[in-house]
């Protein structure tokens, strides 16, 4: 049986940015090569969802070694790009500036390859929240297809 998505793409302008990379690297500390989201499209008002991208590009660190002559974009990363996500919007929602830490990834699938040149869509939802701790459901899409799912944890530190 096919996974559903978190939620309804249809009604959303893929060519909007809601947070910019900009406010993105004021969020969240990842900066150079760890960061993993380019922009958030966008957010639902109560920030409980979130669409982001990550622009695969082929410059990226890991190209060269991942897999020579077939570079795939390591799964950790995938799931990075969506912790980098869920950060984004924990902090949209409580205005937290303190350092969010990720405890558990539980639930994950890899569903699909995504190589540089790609734009890998990433799907969050809150599941739990709460004021130091926060679990969401993620997804990644290429293409429209699903490539990977995962459950993410993470506290304030």
């Amino acid at each position: 049986m096919p996974t559903e998505l978190l939620f309804d793409l249809n009604d959303i302008d893929l060519g909007q940015i809601s947070v910019t990379a900009e406010e993105i690297g004021r969020l969240n500390p990842q900066c150079g090569d760890m960061r993993h989201l380019d922009h958030v499209i966008w957010c639902d008002d109560a920030n409980t969802m979130a669409l982001g991208v990550k622009e695969v590009r082929p410059d990226e660190f890991w190209v060269p070694g991942h897999i020579p002559g077939r570079p795939l974009l390591p799964g950790v990363l995938m799931i990075e790009a969506a912790a980098q996500l869920s950060s984004v919007l924990y902090k949209l929602k409580t205005r937290e500036d303190r350092f969010l830490g990720f405890t558990r990834c539980d639930d994950v699938a890899f569903r699909g390859q995504v190589q540089p040149g790609d734009r890998l869509y990433l799907l969050v939802r809150e599941i739990s929240f709460k004021a130091r701790r926060f679990v969401s459901a993620s997804q990644g899409l290429v293409n429209g297809k699903l490539v990977f799912e995962a459950k993410i944890t993470g506290m304030v530190i």
